[in-house]
């Protein structure tokens, strides 16, 4: 009788550490390969100290042109890959038609030749795309100094300050 008297009880605590394990081993999972998640093309921007886009406007359409001049452009499912100016056109064309408000970003390597930038520049013009504006690094240039500056007109001109 004394055997049954000394039964041993249940335990009810849950042991935390293999859960606490398994998510330290996620979190470094997800720190090493969320670096590796890139989009878009891989470009090489100047440097200019303008005025970064206000974070209210709509999602731009974004026209990327690599060191060897292709053309990429954000819209429909082929991101990754290169549009000919047509195809472009089309795209852009189809957007503006919808919202002529929609501001085009143009973020194009810095050793692409300023001819080719100009050529996406005027194809966009005749699409009609009042809003345009090139994607840059910020500058290096110390705070306050104010040497170069950005401005974009109505008429989809761009105008540098220096």
């Amino acid at each position: 009788m004394a055997t049954r008297a000394r039964r041993k009880r249940m335990m009810a605590e849950i042991n935390v550490v293999p859960y606490i394990d398994v998510m330290l081993v996620l979190l470094i999972i997800f720190m090493v390969t969320t670096p590796l998640l890139t989009q878009g093309v891989s470009v090489s921007l100047p440097k200019a100290a303008a005025e970064p886009l206000p974070e209210a406007q709509k999602e731009p359409i974004l026209i990327s042109i690599d060191q060897a001049g292709r053309m990429y452009v954000n819209l429909g499912d082929q991101r990754e890959s290169p549009v000919s100016e047509s195809a472009l056109g089309a795209a852009v064309k189809t957007v503006l038609t919808r919202n002529p408000a929609v501001p085009v970003l143009i973020k194009a390597d810095e050793k692409v030749p300023y001819g080719r930038v100009i050529q996406v520049m005027v194809l966009l013009q005749k699409l009609g795309a009042s809003k345009v504006g090139f994607v840059t690094d910020p500058s290096t240039l110390p705070a306050g100094d104010k040497s170069a500056r950005v401005w974009l007109t109505s008429d989809a001109q761009v105008l540098v300050c220096v």
